[in-house]
């Protein structure tokens, strides 16, 4: 393992580097039918309901969801084509969904943590239309450590919670990141990362006071040819968690705990500031 670097760093490079990377993060954040935007979630199951400001009668078995349509429920469309009396979707694997639209509403239909959910998103939801942004430490270099990559013998599946009561998720391990930061050493736990890489999902000292209390997540590049990495702690980003109950985001597996304050990345969300409130 090796120090938090100490080389030379160009402050304004770095801070624009990272300003120009939040701000992108940011713009996705607040789309117009992203996570800011779901309005309820709804876990089915064998009993067809209702689901608030979605068209239809909702249910699922072990065949996968169905839903019922009449003639007087607003269009839904999958892929384009309007659907009509009943439709089956079949099985929809964990961490997968589809996408259909109704009118102005995105309706997510998905399987996590093994169950069923249906999300809409609709863009006038008042979560989305008072965001203001996410509170944020100043870019540091020093929160920029190095490590190394130490793959297990074979992908090691870990369970862990939920930010929805009762559920659980299961990720496979490729293995742990060992890196030093202000001169501790230290480990997480790594599942893969989308489109290639590392996420690693961790608590430290500063989670419940000036960041989000369950979690944070960090996205780290794949390493190099002698297993090096790169932990940029600045760039430790948010789950939609943070900002809603409507969602179902994993929690750090228990090693995953840092006990040294992180003092960089984003804060705590003013929305849930204002909850606790």
């Amino acid at each position: 393992m090796t120090e938090t670097t100490t080389a030379p760093t160009d402050g304004a490079a770095f801070a624009l580097a990272w300003g120009e990377w939040h701000d992108e993060h940011e713009r996705r954040r607040a789309d117009p039918h992203g996570f800011l935007a779901v309005t309820t979630i709804e876990f089915l199951d064998a009993e067809p309901r209702r689901v608030e400001g979605v068209p239809g009668l909702w249910s699922t078995s072990e065949a996968g969801p169905v839903v019922e349509l009449d003639a007087d429920d607003e269009p839904l469309e999958l892929d384009g084509v309007t659907l009509s009396g009943r439709h089956e979707f079949g099985p929809i694997a964990e961490r997968d969904g589809l996408l259909l639209r109704s009118g102005d509403t995105v309706v997510e239909l998905a399987k996590r943590g093994g169950h069923d959910i249906v999300r809409p998103r609709h863009p006038g939801t008042p979560l989305l239309r008072d965001y203001t942004g996410t509170p944020t430490y100043v870019p540091n270099p020093r929160w920029v450590a190095h490590g190394r990559f130490v793959p297990f013998d074979e992908p090691r599946p870990v369970t862990v919670g939920s930010a929805a009561p009762g559920l659980e998720h299961v990720y496979d391990a490729p293995g742990v990141v060992e890196f030093e930061l202000r001169g501790e050493p230290l480990r997480l736990t790594v599942f893969g990362g989308h489109g290639g890489g590392y996420l690693a999902l961790f608590t430290d000292e500063t989670s419940g006071v000036t960041t989000y209390a369950a979690n944070r997540s960090l996205s780290i590049a794949s390493p190099d040819a002698d297993g090096g990495v790169v932990l940029d702690f600045n760039r430790a980003v948010n789950l939609p968690c943070a900002y809603t109950d409507h969602a179902t985001c994993p929690l750090p597996p228990a090693e995953n705990r840092l006990p040294v304050a992180i003092e960089a990345g984003e804060k705590t969300p003013v929305e849930r500031l204002r909850a606790a409130s």
